[in-house]
C-alpha cells in the first residue's frame, strides 16, 4: 500500500501520546526568588518574632521569681506584728514601742506601711490610708492565721500587701465556742509596701537573661549564613558542572556526587537529556535518509536535462524533457511529504488547538476531493456514510493530512480499473467508551503480516514493489494518529475476492465524543 510506515509498538496497532482535551491555561509567571533567601527569611523572621515573646515571658518569670522573697518578708512582718496584738477587758491593743514601728518601718528603698484593726474595722494603730480587704476577703476571718496577699494602690504608689486575721480566744473559749457555735473574736493585721526592690531584682534578672542573647544572637546570625552557604554549595557546584559541559554533551550527570534532596532534579534533567538526545538522534537521521532520498531525483533531473541539451532530433528532446517532468513531480512530492511529516512532528494542541468535528460529514469533504485523481487513474473511489453523527476532537488540517494519505496510499497501489472505499462508522467497545471508526479499503496487492511492523518507518518501501513512491505517507498517518491518541490497524480487505490481490483495509479508531458535549462548527 502506499508510502509506508511502522509502528514501533505492535504489528498491527498505533496509539497515540497527545491528549485530545482542551490546552490547560497559562500559568501565571512567578517571580524568581533565591533559594537561599527564602530558607534565610523561614529561619530569621519566625527567629525575630519569637525573641519578643521570649523576653516578655522571662520578664513574667523574673516578677514572679522576685515576689517570691519579698512576700516571704511580708508573711514574716505580718505574723511578727500578729504576736503583739492582744486583747484586754474586752478591748483590742498592741504591745509595740517606739522602736519596734521604727524597726518594723526601716527600709532604705521601699515605703513599709502598717494597719490593726479589731472585729468592728475600728482602726487600733498604723496607717489609716491602708484600705481593708475585699468583702470575699472576709472569709479568710473564719481561717486566723493564715497570710493572704493582694496588690493595691496606696498614695498613688503600687503596693504589695499581706494581711491575716488573729485569733484573740484562749484555749477555754476555743472549746466552748466549738460546742455553743459562738463567733470568733479577730483581728486583722496588714503590713504593706511599694515593690521598687522587686522591680529591681525583676530588671537585673531580664538584664542578666538578655544582655547575653544581644551578644550570642549575631554569632547565631553568623552560623545560620555559614551554614546554609556550605549547605547550598552542591547547587553552585553542580551549576559550574552544567556550565562547563560541551555544548554537544547529552550525556547523564552523575547523580552520585550530589545531596540526596537534589537527585530527583538530577534525575528529572537526565531524563530530559536522554530525551533531547533521543529527538536530536531521530532528527539527524530523517535529516541523513531525506538527503539520501533526495538525490535520486535531483540525480535523475540533471542526467535528464543534460541529455535533452545533447540530442539534435526534437523527438529525442521531447521524451528527455517528459522523463525530466517524471523527476520533477517525484523530488515535488517527496519535499511536500518531507514538509507535511515535519509539520506532523512539530504540531502540538498548545500552537494548533483542538476543536469538534463531525467524522461522517469531515470524511465525505475530503474525499471529494480525491475523485478527480480517481478518474484520472480509473479507479473507482467510494464512500460509506455513517447512520448518525459522529462528533470527534481533532486538528480538522492534520486529520485531513492523514485521510488524504491514506486515500492517496490506496489510489497508488490499486491497479486499473479497481476500487477505493473509505467508510465511517461508530464502533462500540465494552464498557463506557465508544470509538468513531474511520476505514479506507482497497483491492491492491495487500501487505502481508510481516510487513505490517514496518511500513510506518520513514522511507520504507515493501521489497518487490514496483510502484513509485517515497515511503512517508504513512510516517505522516502515524504521527498524526499519535497526536490524535487514535489507534491505526492494518488487515487484508475482508471483501476481496481475488486470491492475488487481497487488497488492504486500514482502520482509524478515533475516541467518540458524546452527543451532549458535540459543538459542531
Amino acid at each position: 500500500m502506499s508510502d509506508l510506515m511502522p509502528d514501533a509498538r505492535s504489528p498491527d496497532t498505533l496509539p497515540s501520546t497527545h491528549s485530545a482535551t482542551a490546552p490547560p491555561a497559562h500559568a501565571e509567571e512567578r517571580v524568581q526568588r533565591s533559594l537561599f533567601g527564602e530558607i534565610l527569611d523561614w529561619m530569621l523572621v519566625p527567629l525575630l518574632l519569637v525573641w519578643p515573646i521570649s523576653i516578655a515571658i522571662t520578664y513574667v518569670v523574673a516578677k514572679s521569681i522576685a515576689n517570691q522573697p519579698f512576700d516571704q518578708a511580708l508573711d514574716d512582718s505580718v505574723m511578727v506584728l500578729s504576736q503583739q496584738v492582744i486583747e484586754t477587758n474586752g478591748k483590742v491593743t498592741t504591745r509595740l514601742n517606739g522602736p519596734a514601728r521604727d524597726f518594723l518601718r526601716a527600709d532604705d528603698i521601699d515605703n513599709v506601711y502598717y494597719l490593726i484593726t479589731d472585729a468592728q474595722g475600728r482602726i487600733i494603730e498604723g496607717d489609716r490610708d491602708l484600705i481593708m480587704p475585699p468583702e470575699n476577703a472576709l472569709d479568710d476571718a473564719t481561717h486566723p492565721g493564715t497570710v493572704q496577699h493582694r496588690d493595691t494602690i496606696l498614695h498613688g504608689a503600687d503596693v504589695r500587701v499581706a494581711y491575716a486575721y488573729v485569733d484573740l480566744r484562749s484555749v477555754a473559749e476555743v472549746n466552748a465556742m466549738a460546742t455553743e457555735k459562738i463567733a470568733p473574736r479577730t483581728a486583722l493585721v496588714q503590713v504593706a509596701e511599694t515593690l521598687e526592690k522587686r522591680a529591681r531584682l525583676a530588671n537585673a534578672i531580664i538584664k542578666g537573661v538578655i544582655l547575653p542573647q544581644f551578644l550570642i544572637l549575631p554569632i547565631v546570625l553568623a552560623l545560620i549564613w555559614f551554614a546554609l552557604s556550605r549547605g547550598l554549595s552542591p547547587l553552585s557546584e553542580l551549576q559550574q558542572r552544567i556550565r562547563a559541559r560541551r555544548p554537544d554533551d547529552l550525556s547523564p550527570i552523575e547523580a552520585g556526587q550530589v545531596p540526596e534532596e537534589i537527585s530527583p532534579l538530577v534525575g528529572s534533567l537526565n531524563d530530559m537529556l536522554a530525551r533531547l538526545s533521543l529527538s536530536m538522534q531521530t532528527q539527524k537521521r530523517f535529516i541523513a535518509d531525506a538527503a539520501h532520498q533526495m538525490k535520486t531525483p535531483l540525480a535523475g533531473m540533471r542526467m535528464q536535462s543534460e541529455l535533452a541539451l545533447r540530442q539534435t532530433r526534437q523527438e529525442d528532446i521531447h521524451r528527455s524533457l517528459e522523463q525530466l517532468a517524471k523527476s520533477s513531480e517525484s523530488a515535488t512530492r517527496l519535499v511536500n511529504q518531507l514538509l507535511s511529516l515535519a509539520r506532523a512532528e512539530n504540531q502540538s494542541q498548545e500552537n494548533a488547538p483542538f476543536v469538534q468535528r463531525d467524522l461522517s460529514e469531515f470524511a465525505r469533504n475530503v474525499v471529494q476531493d480525491w475523485v478527480q485523481a480517481s478518474f484520472t487513474q480509473r479507479i473507482d473511489l467510494g464512500f460509506e456514510q455513517a447512520e448518525q453523527r459522529l462528533p470527534v476532537l481533532c486538528n480538522p488540517l492534520m486529520l485531513r493530512e492523514l485521510l488524504g494519505n491514506l486515500i492517496d496510499n490506496a489510489l497508488h497501489y490499486t491497479p486499473v480499473e479497481g476500487s477505493v472505499t473509505v467508510r465511517v462508522r461508530a464502533e462500540p467497545q465494552t464498557g463506557m467508551a465508544e470509538f468513531a471508526v474511520l476505514e479506507v479499503e482497497d483491492t491492491g496487492p495487500g501487505i502481508p503480516p510481516a510487513e505490517r511492523d514496518q511500513i510506518f518507518h520513514r522511507f520504507y518501501r515493501i521489497l518487490d514493489n514496483r510502484s513509485s513512491g517515497s515511503g512517508l505517507g504513512l510516517a505522516i498517518v502515524r504521527e498524526i494518529a499519535l497526536q490524535h491518541e487514535a489507534e491505526v490497524t492494518i488487515s487484508y480487505n475482508p471483501r476481496s475476492t481475488d486470491p492475488e490481490m487481497p487488497g488492504s483495509l486500514f482502520r482509524v479508531s478515533l475516541h467518540l465524543l458524546k452527543t451532549a458535549e458535540a459543538d459542531f462548527r
